[in-house]
């Protein structure tokens, strides 16, 4: 009895490889990954532990650099980020029907709703904004 249960444990082992995706190119810290730079290889069930689908990664930033062949879990992947620290960006202030605008620059990365620091340049003053899109900021009038 014990024999024959111990046989049908060993006929149902784990799986010694899985397909799994990984990457076929080397992306680099702050480009995009989409799914077509993904492949399915052959990998040990441990290394594919927490690995996440190219569906998921598609239209993600790269936290890090990515080598080719690795498999990408959710730490390695932000929201892109439309906002980068020191570059111009146009402030927005909007009340009501109201619209006013200028430039400015960015003190913090930042990806859309996110809250950062930015200054305008025409005050040189630091502002609290939200993201709005790719090089765009809405700031609350006061």
């Amino acid at each position: 009895m014990l024999g024959t249960v111990l046989a049908l444990l060993a006929a149902q082992a784990v799986p010694t490889a899985v397909e799994t995706p990984v990457l076929a190119r080397i992306v680099e810290r702050g480009e995009i990954v989409s799914i077509d730079d993904f492949t399915v290889e052959a990998l040990p069930a441990s290394q594919g532990r927490g690995a996440i689908s190219p569906k998921a990664a598609n239209g993600m930033e790269a936290a890090r650099r990515l080598g080719a062949g690795s498999v990408v879990r959710a730490s390695d992947v932000i929201a892109p980020r439309l906002v980068r620290r020191g570059e111009p960006v146009t402030i927005y202030v909007r009340s009501g029907a109201l619209l006013i605008s200028t430039t400015g620059r960015s003190l913090d990365n930042g990806a859309m709703g996110d809250r950062i620091r930015v200054v305008a340049n025409s005050t040189n003053r630091t502002l609290d904004a939200e993201v709005e899109g790719s090089g765009a900021v809405r700031t609350l009038a006061r």
